[in-house]
């Protein structure tokens, strides 16, 4: 029998939010709401007063507002003595990563005790930003914090610069059209799926009292741009993307079963973390080989199936990281599940909100709560993406134990760049691996954005100007055909390239 004290076990969660999409509250500084979702793990415990023998608190990293130990803030409220503190880097693979860090630190012993915690609040900062109003007028933490800070280093590589590739709604995109295109969907198939799958996510969102946009969203809605769904991409319109814009905060308390035991918490109240597994890609989105499939993603959670001696089919509850519709997209065909499963418990970034690096940790929420509450003895996965689909963890919760206590692999590996060498300058023909057009508030075509093989096998990779963007979209015949796989000559000057479609259907 596997010893109690190794086995690693939820027994608090919490969520919470403050306003709403078009019903604002008044701005809230970060700290305090993740401190509302602490204080709520703690109660949902059934030991309110449990903070003082919480011995780690790992944060993911707020970016809304920038604390250097937001866990010590924290610890200071939940009366927590000296615990170990550690805030992640920027990243929505955290959450997942972060508790399977600790559920290894649980089987070795080295903690009883962690609180997990995350949460943003940059629609508070945006409205204060919009007023004219300094956070720190309003009393928002400096000492040790204030305002979050950037580098161009954040966009990308100099490569990615150069070519233009260094946003979500473009960098996304590019993976959409070139996934559509390798299950044989044309880019109209494409938007169907998608907004079918979203109109699934709209409908739980409407359901959770976390939602940051409960409203209900039928597929014809999701896929028809409008002056309330205007064009984003060719991809995505407007209610297809994240929404980062929320006020949302999660908390998890994990401990040892042996713990758990001693504070008398209801067995049906304990969820089992059995553990997961975690992959990285290069950063540099133009040194990936393939654009429709995640290396990161089949190897998180193909290691994490395998450790658990699960296959997709045997789960539950799943959740994706779903700040675009490609992301579950890209899960189900790596868990080789039907594509009409719904990969969430949420209502993803759309229409539960995107707390940023924090989402998932409210999956592991909701996922912890409805174990609790079904029948259903089913294992369920929870599924975080970090980057550009860069960095991938996935977790297995469960009602009942593994057999082997925990089985994660909480170090992530590397995938080692695997692509074709990017050129500067090139002028010549070429074949498009993948691309997309971005609009303007207008509707209008403002920007291509192409990567294309050229004949030594080498990549050329730049974005296009307001007339080539409008004539990709005519290539496309309104959606019947894609722009993956198309001849083209193409002249790249400094990362501007013009594109000359030299065949009348991409091959």
């Amino acid at each position: 029998m596997t010893d109690p004290t190794t086995v690693p076990v939820i027994i608090g969660v919490a969520d919470v939010r403050s306003g709403r999409f078009g019903d604002p509250a008044p701005p809230k500084e970060p700290v305090e709401l993740i401190s509302e979702a602490a204080a709520g793990a703690l109660r949902d415990s059934g030991n309110p007063d449990l903070g003082a023998r919480v011995e780690a608190i790992y944060a993911v990293r707020t970016s809304s507002w920038s604390y250097d130990d937001l866990p010590m803030l924290l610890a200071q409220r939940i009366g927590a003595p000296a615990p170990r503190t550690w805030t992640s880097s920027v990243g929505g693979h955290w959450p997942a990563a972060l508790l399977d860090r600790i559920g290894s630190e649980i089987a070795d012993r080295k903690t009883t005790v962690a609180l997990l915690v995350g949460g943003e609040t940059q629609a508070s900062v945006t409205a204060l930003t919009k007023q004219g109003v300094d956070p720190r007028a309003r009393g928002w933490s400096t000492e040790p914090g204030g305002p979050p800070t950037f580098s161009a280093e954040d966009l990308g590589s100099p490569d990615m610069i150069r070519a233009g590739v260094v946003t979500p709604v473009r960098v996304y995109p590019l993976f959409e059209n070139r996934f559509s295109h390798d299950i044989g969907q044309n880019p109209e198939q494409s938007r169907v799926y998608s907004a079918r799958l979203y109109s699934e996510f709209s409908s739980i969102a409407v359901t959770h009292p976390c939602a940051w946009s409960p409203t209900f969203r039928t597929t014809d809605e999701l896929a028809t741009t409008g002056p309330k769904n205007r064009p984003i991409s060719d991809a995505y319109p407007l209610m297809m993307n994240a929404m980062p814009f929320v006020d949302q905060a999660a908390a998890v308390l994990v401990c040892s079963l042996a713990v758990a035991r001693e504070l008398g918490v209801d067995e049906d109240r304990i969820v089992y973390l059995w553990g997961g597994a975690g992959a990285s890609e290069p950063d540099d989105v133009l040194t990936r080989n393939d654009f429709g499939a995640s290396a990161a993603m089949k190897s998180a959670v193909h290691r994490t199936l395998d450790r658990a001696k699960l296959t997709g089919g045997d789960l539950g509850l799943i959740d994706a990281y779903s700040p675009f519709p490609i992301v579950p997209k890209n899960l189900v065909e790596t868990l080789g599940v039907p594509r009409t499963t719904v990969p969430s418990v949420l209502g993803g970034h759309s229409f539960f909100g995107g707390p940023l690096n924090s989402y998932s940790l409210h999956a592991v929420a909701e996922v912890t709560r409805s174990l609790r509450r079904t029948l259903d003895d089913r294992p369920a996965l929870v599924h975080a993406n970090g980057g550009y689909m860069t960095t991938q963890h996935s977790i297995v919760l469960s009602r009942h134990p593994h057999p082997d206590g925990y089985v994660g692999d909480p170090v992530a590996q590397s995938v080692p760049p695997t692509s074709a060498e990017i050129v500067h300058g090139y002028s010549g023909s070429a074949e498009i691996v993948t691309a997309t057009v971005e609009f303007d508030r207008t509707g209008e075509p403002s920007i291509g954005i192409v990567i294309a093989t050229i004949p030594t096998g080498s990549r050329v990779a730049g974005h296009t100007d307001a007339g080539d963007a409008a004539a990709m979209i005519r290539y496309t015949h309104d959606g019947t055909r894609s722009l993956v796989g198309a001849h083209v000559t193409i002249t790249d000057r400094d990362g501007c390239v013009a594109v000359t479609f030299d065949d009348e259907e991409p091959t």
